[in-house]
């Protein structure tokens, strides 16, 4: 007696494809875009100095909470092992600015938004490529309502800013963006 095949119905098609399309998937190749371009065989440890504040109003936590999130970026975002000096990139420098300015005027002359502005002055050494080495004066700001005292939302403000600074200087020494 003779069997012959039957076609795959459109049912089982479905089903089969829904089964293989996870194990072909899970075999595609990601791309990371943290934005690090270090060569890694070249480059293995960063050094990255407290960011003392020389501002002329301080902020008595803002030099403590910079130089962590400086470390913490690299530390989340490279393979470098931070060391406190003698690394192959050297990361250092100071917050030379936190300043308050009224920004726009309201109705009856008195300010309606005031700004605060943090200032840092970094200076980055590429002991391997020197030519990569340079320094620079970064700043963002945040803009509050008046009404307000700094000590109600500076906290928030600086946390923002201190992520933009990060993200900025993190972006000029091993990026490259």
């Amino acid at each position: 007696m003779e069997r012959t095949l039957k076609p795959l119905s459109r049912t089982r098609i479905i089903l089969l494809s829904l089964l293989l399309i996870p194990l072909l998937t899970g075999c595609a190749i990601s791309y990371k875009f943290n934005g690090a371009s270090i060569d890694y065989s070249k480059t293995k440890t960063i050094s990255i100095s407290d960011f003392p504040n020389h501002a002329p109003l301080v902020n008595p936590t803002l030099s403590s909470n910079f130089s962590e999130a400086i470390r913490d970026i690299f530390s989340r975002q490279t393979r470098l092992e931070i060391l406190r000096q003698g690394g192959h990139l050297d990361l250092e420098g100071e917050i030379t600015g936190y300043d308050i300015t009224p920004m726009s005027v309201a109705a009856d002359s008195y300010a309606a938004e005031t700004k605060l502005t943090i200032t840092v002055k970094v200076r980055f050494t590429n002991n391997i490529v020197p030519e990569e080495s340079f320094e620079k004066t970064y700043s963002a700001y945040q803009t509050f309502d008046a009404n307000k005292l700094l000590t109600e939302v500076q906290d928030e403000l600086c946390e923002t800013m201190i992520e933009e600074l990060s993200e900025s200087i993190f972006n000029d020494t091993v990026a490259k963006w």
